[in-house]
């Protein structure tokens, strides 16, 4: 299941390693594609993953999702 998030707050490579970090720490994701440029972010997971677990991860990373 793909699920994709509009993420503020990200500029940098630190950035995006963190938010990918965040994300594949939750159970049920698989790969995880960050745009810099746009701000999405692509979530590749199973079908149980809640969009709230994966705003929730993003947040504790420190970035708002939209």
């Amino acid at each position: 299941m793909k699920k994709i998030l509009n993420v503020t707050g990200m500029s940098c490579m630190h950035c995006q390693n963190a938010v990918v970090k965040a994300l594949k720490a939750v159970n049920g994701v698989d790969e995880v594609f960050v745009d810099l440029n746009t701000g999405k972010v692509t979530v590749e997971c199973q079908p149980s993953v809640k969009s709230r677990q994966l705003v929730d991860a993003i947040a504790e990373a420190g970035y708002t999702v939209i």
